[in-house]
C-alpha cells in the first residue's frame, strides 16, 4: 500500500496556534500545540503531515501537481489559462504575481511544519526505539532541506529559518543562495545515515538514503559545486539499489508505479488525494482540456535515430518529420497521426473525421481537435503522466508524481565530470546508458570528445530524458540560456502543413527558425520577453516585502 496516511488532521496541526492560551485551558477533544507531539503516534502522524507540500497543486489546490507544472514556465511548454504561470513564461512578472506568492507560501508552511516538529520532538527521544526517532528527524530534515531547494532555485537566496519564529523575530533579511546552498547540503550530510536503506511497497513515498544522495546530487549541480554533485551521484549508483527501467513509457503509467528507477515521488491514492493531470494534459475528445502543452521547439529538438539533430541527419524527413526520429519524443509528445487515449490524435484544419478506437472494429467520429477553439493551442499534447486508465474520469488520477529517477542521477554525474573537466569513461557510460534504455536505443556518444562538445551532448540528454517533468526551467536558468531558448516567438506547428525545411539546432538543443523558408506559417502562440539579468530568478511577493522590509527584492522587479 501507499505511503500516503494523511489527514485534515495533520495538515492544520502545524500552523502558528495564537489560541493555545486562550483563557489558558487546552482543548478537550484535540491536540493544542501544548500537548501536541507527546507521544510516538503523535510524531508519526507529524511527521506524516510535513509530507503535505509536496502535494502543493501550484495555486493553491491539489488538482495539478506543482513539480511538471514548471515546464509551462520554460521553453518548451506553455499553459492556456490566463494566469500568473503563463506570465511567468511570458517574462512580465512582477512582485504581485499569484504564481510566485503561492510558491513561496506553500514551500516556508513546508518549513514551518518541519521546524515545528525538530523543536518539539526532542523530549521523545528517551521514549522512542532510537533508530526509529533517528529515522523520523531525518526525514523531516530532508524534507525541510527540499523545500529550501525550491526557494533558493526560484528565488535566489531566501531567509533561512531552522526553527519556529515569534512575530518579534520574523524580521530578518535573506540568506545569500551560496549560503542555502551549503545548508542543504551539510544537512544531507547529517541525514544520509538514519534514513532507511530503501522503500518498498509498506513504506513507498518515504524520504530513503537514495532520496537525501539524490538531492545532494541536484542541489550541488544546480550550484557548481561539481565535485560534490559527481561524488554524490557516484555514492548513490554504488548503493545497488536502483537501474533504469526498461520501458520509459512505462515510467508514466501505472504499470511503472514500482519501478528500480523510481527514487522518489509524490504518492496519491483515490478517495484521499488525487490530482486531474489527465485533465490538462489529455485531448479535447477524450473530454481533456489541452491546455497545459508542449510547443513546436521541443518537438525539433529530438534527434534523428541516427545520433544527429534534425538540421544535419539524412534521415530527417520534412515531410515525415516524426518518422526515424529519438523514440522518447512519441514517449513525451503526442504528435499528429498517432494513437492516443483510443482515439487517432490529428489537428490537421481539414481532418474532420478520426478513428474511434474504444469500439471493435474502430469507427470514424467528428475529430474535435480540428475544430475546438481550446483544442491544443500548438498542435501537440503531454504523454507523460496520461495513462488511458485515468479516462474519462480525469479529475480522479492517483498516478504518483516522479520527484527523482535514476536517469538523472547518471545525468547529473556525466554533467558533473564534464564540467571538471574529468572525461573518463565513466561519464560515457554514464550518458551511454541512458540513451541506450532498451525502449530507446539511441546511439552511444563515442569517445574522444572534447568537453565542449560532451557539455553539449549531456545538456541536449536532459532535454530529451526529463521534458514534461518538471526539470527545465532550473536547467534554463542555471546554463543561462533563456534570452536563447525562452525569448521571441513561442510557436505552435502550421496546422495544414509541416515545415518545408528543419530549422538550425545549436548546442543546448534550441531550435532557430530563421532558415526556415515557411516560418512565417507557424501559429504564434505568444511572444515572449527574457532578460537573463532578471527572469533567471522568479520575484520576492510584495507582501512578504512589507511584512518583513529586512527583505530586498531581486533586480529589475
Amino acid at each position: 500500500m501507499k505511503f500516503i496516511k494523511y489527514t485534515l488532521f495533520a495538515v492544520f496541526c502545524f500552523g502558528n496556534w495564537s489560541c493555545s492560551d486562550y483563557l489558558e485551558r487546552f482543548p478537550l477533544n484535540n491536540p493544542s500545540d501544548e500537548t501536541f507531539l507527546k507521544t510516538e503516534a503523535e510524531l508519526d502522524l507529524a511527521v506524516t503531515g510535513a509530507y503535505n507540500t509536496l502535494w502543493y497543486g501550484g495555486s493553491g489546490d491539489v488538482t495539478g501537481p506543482f513539480f511538471p507544472m514548471l515546464e509551462a514556465a520554460s521553453d518548451i511548454g506553455w499553459d492556456r489559462n490566463t494566469s500568473a504561470l503563463q506570465n511567468l513564461g511570458l517574462g512580465i512578472a512582477n512582485a504581485d504575481n499569484g504564481m510566485s506568492s503561492s510558491y513561496w507560501s506553500a514551500f516556508y508552511r513546508g518549513v514551518g511544519r518541519c521546524n515545528y516538529i525538530l523543536s518539539k520532538s526532542e523530549p521523545l527521544a528517551a521514549t522512542i526505539q532510537e533508530a526509529k526517532y533517528k529515522r523520523l528527524i531525518a526525514e523531516v530534515r530532508f524534507l525541510r532541506s527540499y523545500y529550501y531547494f525550491f526557494l533558493n532555485e526560484m528565488y535566489g537566496g531566501v531567509p533561512l529559518l531552522t526553527k519556529p519564529l515569534t512575530l518579534a523575530e520574523a524580521q530578518i533579511p535573506r540568506n545569500t543562495k551560496a549560503e542555502i546552498t551549503d545548508f542543504i547540503l551539510s544537512e544531507m550530510d547529517a541525514v544520509v545515515p538514519a534514513l532507511l536503506a530503501e522503500t518498498n511497497t509498506t513504506n513507498k513515498g518515504r524520504a530513503n538514503k537514495g532520496a537525501a544522495l539524490a538531492l545532494k546530487s541536484r542541489v550541488a549541480l544546480y550550484n557548481g559545486r561539481w565535485e560534490i554533485a559527481a561524488k554524490a551521484a557516484d555514492d548513490l549508483i554504488k548503493l545497488n539499489k536502483y537501474s533504469l527501467h526498461a520501458s520509459y513509457p512505462e515510467l508514466f503509467q501505472y504499470a511503472g508505479q514500482n519501478s528500480k528507477e523510481i527514487i522518489f515521488s509524490v504518492q496519491y491514492l483515490k478517495g484521499t488525494m488525487i490530482h486531474s493531470i489527465p485533465r490538462f494534459n489529455g485531448s479535447r475528445i477524450a473530454l481533456g482540456h489541452s491546455n497545459k502543452i508542449p510547443v513546436q521547439s521541443l518537438v525539433d529538438s529530438y534527434e534523428c535515430t541516427d545520433g544527429i539533430s534534425i538540421d544535419k541527419s539524412p534521415l530527417f524527413d520534412p515531410k515525415k518529420p516524426f518518422a526515424n526520429r529519438d523514440p522518447r519524443l512519441n514517449h513525451t509528445v503526442v504528435v499528429p497521426q498517432t494513437r492516443f487515449i483510443n482515439y487517432m490524435f490529428e489537428t490537421h484544419p481539414d481532418s474532420l473525421m478520426t478513428w474511434d478506437y474504444n469500439t471493435t472494429p474502430a469507427r470514424r467520429v467528428q475529430n474535435v481537435e480540428a475544430t475546438h477553439a481550446y483544442a491544443t493551442f500548438s498542435g501537440y499534447l503531454w504523454r507523460k503522466y496520461t495513462d488511458i486508465a485515468d479516462f474519462p474520469d480525469i479529475n480522479n488520477s492517483d498516478l504518483d508524481i516522479i520527484m527523482f529517477r535514476y536517469a538523472e542521477v547518471l545525468l547529473n554525474y556525466a554533467e558533473a565530470k564534464i564540467e571538471l573537466n574529468q572525461l573518463d569513461g565513466s561519464v560515457y557510460d554514464a550518458i551511454n546508458s541512458v540513451r541506450g534504455r532498451a525502449t530507446v536505443n539511441m546511439p552511444p556518444i563515442t569517445a574522444g570528445k572534447t568537453q565542449a562538445e560532451l557539455r553539449s551532448a549531456v545538456r541536449k540528454e536532459r532535454k530529451y530524458e526529463f521534458a514534461g517533468e518538471g526539470l527545465r526551467l532550473f536547467d534554463v536558468h542555471r546554463w543561462n540560456i533563456g534570452e536563447d531558448a525562452m525569448k521571441g516567438p513561442l510557436r505552435g506547428r502550421i496546422r495544414n502543413a509541416f515545415l518545408a525545411n528543419a530549422p538550425k539546432i545549436d548546442e543546448n538543443g534550441t531550435p532557430n527558425y530563421d532558415n526556415v523558408t515557411n516560418a512565417k506559417d507557424m501559429r504564434v502562440i505568444e511572444i515572449r520577453a527574457y532578460d537573463k539579468k532578471r527572469d533567471n530568478v522568479w520575484p520576492i511577493p510584495r507582501l512578504e516585502r512589507e511584512v518583513n522590509p529586512q527583505l530586498t527584492q531581486n533586480p529589475n522587479y
